[in-house]
């Protein structure tokens, strides 16, 4: 073989390894991803609680969240029951949470209860081109400035919130900066138990900004709160599958173990409690793919960055939006926020975040017109 003809075969196979470097890059390339939810009217759910205390010591009390959220995108219907305890409906006395509390005799060998709430859900969205909401009440709006035991709001919390919103003008710009922090800043974190705990000060004193939906939409709820920008976690579970494909924004209805989530909401002037979710972003960055995300631009990433500033998806019921919920007649502490089964006996609190060993099971229906 001649040099020319060696060195045009040697050329050509390298202008053909160049050339198809793109089409490799564009192969290796997640395409871009959906998440737009839009008005499409209300969707209705049955939602099933079952809890069997399998090794009874003593009296036990038992405390299940009931849906108590009516709103734009939540309507709270009928709740019924039926248990071998004597149980009633009943709430927190200081911020409305409603629940099902049951009362076990030391004689009752299986104590059960089950619990059905049918609600309403539907996706939510934000116009940001019309201010048509109408004003919140003062007192309301200072309620949702306030401190509470696991999210304070001077420090380091507020020390932070202040640095991450310096130039901000509106409330609007300020709750854009603080998501934006949110999501850069913090990480989903697997190994975290249930939801986490929302103990932001400490979170910010460590440097440890690695949690779940209870930690990292917390701490986006105390930074707006430590600038005068009034803010609440809503508490509830996710139902059923995402209709964007997502798995990691999805519920399995069949058995909700884990489902649990709370979200976020800040009140801006003019658009009045808009939706937040800086946790489900830092979710999907985490476990959609196989490959840790990094980059909100990600196609996989971004049109959720975008959608959950003023947004969510109605594959998800709210319970409450309550902090340090003190349970009737419980002896055990308060509760940072109520969105799991709660059991005590003599023997102390079960662990809401082991399902198996408290034996409990919640499952949905979605009730077609």
């Amino acid at each position: 073989m001649t040099t020319v003809r060696r060195t045009f075969l040697k050329n050509t196979a390298a202008l053909a390894a160049v050339a198809a470097l793109p089409r490799m890059a564009l192969a290796q390339t997640p395409a871009r991803r959906e998440f737009a939810p839009q008005s499409s009217g209300w969707r209705t759910f049955e939602v099933t609680t079952r809890v069997d205390v399998v090794k009874p010591a003593g009296a036990t009390l038992l405390w299940l969240p009931v849906p108590s959220v009516n709103s734009d995108y939540q309507q709270s219907l009928e709740s019924s029951f039926f248990s071998n305890g004597a149980a009633r409906l009943t709430q927190d006395g200081s911020q409305g949470a409603k629940m099902l509390m049951v009362e076990f005799d030391a004689s009752q060998a299986k104590p059960f209860v089950e619990l059905t709430s049918r609600v309403q859900t539907q996706n939510r969205i934000t116009d940001w081109s019309k201010k048509t909401a109408k004003a919140e009440s003062a007192d309301t709006l200072r309620f949702y400035t306030r401190a509470t035991e696991l999210i304070p709001t001077d420090g380091i919390v507020r020390q932070t919130a202040l640095a991450a919103t310096k130039g901000a003008r509106t409330d609007v710009q300020k709750a854009q900066m603080l998501y934006d922090w949110t999501v850069a800043n913090t990480f989903r974190e697997p190994k975290v138990r249930g939801c986490g705990e929302g103990d932001i000060k400490t979170m910010l004193e460590t440097g440890n900004l690695g949690g779940k939906c209870a930690d990292l939409n917390a701490l986006f709820v105390g930074l707006c709160r430590a600038v005068g920008v009034p803010a609440r976690d809503v508490y509830g579970i996710r139902l059923v599958p995402s209709a964007f494909g997502y798995k990691e924004l999805s519920g399995n209805p069949a058995s909700l173990k884990g489902a649990q989530h709370c979200r976020a909401e800040v009140y801006l002037t003019g658009f009045g409690w808009v939706a937040m979710d800086p946790a489900d972003v830092a979710k999907v960055m985490r476990l959609e793919t196989a490959e840790w995300i990094k980059s909100t631009s990600n196609p996989v990433v971004a049109p959720v960055n975008k959608a959950l500033f003023g947004g969510w998806e109605g594959n998800w019921m709210a319970y409450n939006t309550a902090h340090d919920v003190a349970l009737p007649k419980s002896q055990g502490e308060k509760l940072g926020f109520f969105m799991y089964p709660t059991a005590e006996n003599a023997d102390g609190r079960f662990d809401s975040y082991a399902p198996d060993d408290f034996k409990y099971q919640i499952t949905a229906k979605e009730i077609k017109a």
